[in-house]
């Protein structure tokens, strides 16, 4: 009988312990980048980012307003492509997401900041960097990440009065990002007093690049600004060493500014002639980043790229803003995105009225001996 009552107790407890976890709330955040297609290596890494800190914040056993969360990530693969990524924003909204970190590619990312408007859902972005996403000044739209404006200002100063170099000829993926940052570099390049011998164009699938290079070629210049990603910058930079391009320098920002494309160069001595600007601190110089990414290397090991920091900080800084709120309800806690002061692994985060980083910070790499190392 005793035997019995005791049993009955512990089934009791157990169903009591169930009841308490099902009503823990579940919030689902949203996550979009490309996880298929030749930049699958960035979304990955942008979606290990959003997994971590979903993690992190599920030990902390988190309470808003009054009620214990278990958040959960609902991601999606946007393939790079501006129709599937306005079609995975419209999914994460009929979805009712309480928030959304991504895109990766500015092209995916402006598009798709519209569904989010439209939908009250706030996105917060650690790697589309365009300026024109904030144009529009939707107050669902934040970036925790240097714009463009820096990025390719930042590597053009560089260029004229580091390097004193005199011509440059640039290429671009015709993207809203390599379209937008080879606008920049190019005005600036021009404000310096630098003459662009030669602007080429090609595609963001594009792995032949022999015409356009030769064509450059024949003007001499100094340097190339490629505006686009690695799949195109570690071939072309292969193409270079071919053509006997070994002494011209190879800017780009942080599209191509990627521990792969080492690898994607496949041994090419001009791996050796590039400077690349990415938004934000070095790793080292971030306030949390050398244990945070021995954490991620840890986890998910031999797959960092360059954005998993701002995205862990980007769930963070939503789920700041629920808990100031005292609500994971968009409508409600939206209102206190702008008033957000986060120390996150990246810096601390605060907004201008527009939605960017309050003072961002660039960095400049180069690669010695295939290894991405900071300048500055």
């Amino acid at each position: 009988m005793q035997m019995k009552l005791k049993l009955t107790v512990v089934a009791a407890l157990a169903a009591v312990a169930g009841f308490a976890s099902a009503q823990d709330a579940v919030v689902k955040i949203g996550h979009v980048a490309p996880l298929s297609g030749s930049q699958a290596h960035y979304g990955k890494d942008n979606e290990n980012g959003v997994r971590m800190a979903i993690e992190d914040l599920n030990a902390q056993n988190v309470v808003i307003g009054g009620k214990k969360v278990k958040f959960e990530i609902v991601a999606e693969d946007d393939a790079a492509d501006p129709k599937q990524g306005t079609a995975a924003a419209q999914k994460l909204c009929d979805s009712k997401v309480a928030g959304v970190v991504g895109h990766l590619n500015s092209g995916t990312t402006i598009p798709a900041s519209k569904v989010y408007n439209d939908c009250g859902i706030p996105h917060v972005t650690g790697a589309a960097t365009n300026p024109n996403l904030t144009k529009p000044g939707y107050k669902t739209t934040y970036r925790i990440i240097a714009n463009d404006n820096a990025l390719g200002a930042g590597l053009a100063f560089y260029a004229a009065d580091t390097l004193k170099l005199k011509k440059v000829a640039i290429i671009d993926d015709r993207t809203a990002y390599g379209q937008g940052v080879a606008e920049v570099f190019k005005k600036t390049a021009l404000a310096k007093g630098m003459t662009v011998v030669d602007e080429q164009f090609t595609t963001d699938k594009a792995t032949d690049f022999m015409a356009i290079l030769t064509a450059i070629k024949a003007k001499a210049p100094d340097a190339i600004f490629y505006g686009g990603m690695d799949p195109q910058g570690g071939p072309m930079l292969r193409q270079m060493e071919q053509l006997g391009m070994s002494n011209v320098k190879y800017f780009g920002g942080d599209g191509i500014c990627t521990a792969e494309l080492a690898k994607l160069t496949a041994g090419a001595k001009t791996i050796g002639n590039v400077v690349c600007a990415e938004g934000g601190a070095s790793l080292a110089k971030m306030p949390g980043g050398e244990a945070w990414k021995k954490r991620y290397d840890a986890k998910y090991p031999n797959q960092f790229q360059v954005y998993s920091p701002y995205t862990y900080d980007a769930t963070f800084v939503l789920v700041d803003a629920m808990k100031r709120a005292g609500s994971w309800d968009p409508k409600v806690y939206t209102a206190k995105l702008p008033e957000t002061n986060f120390k996150g692994v990246t810096t601390t985060i605060a907004f201008e009225p527009n939605g960017e980083l309050k003072n961002p910070a660039i960095t400049l790499y180069v690669y010695k001996d295939g290894k991405k190392s900071p300048l500055n």
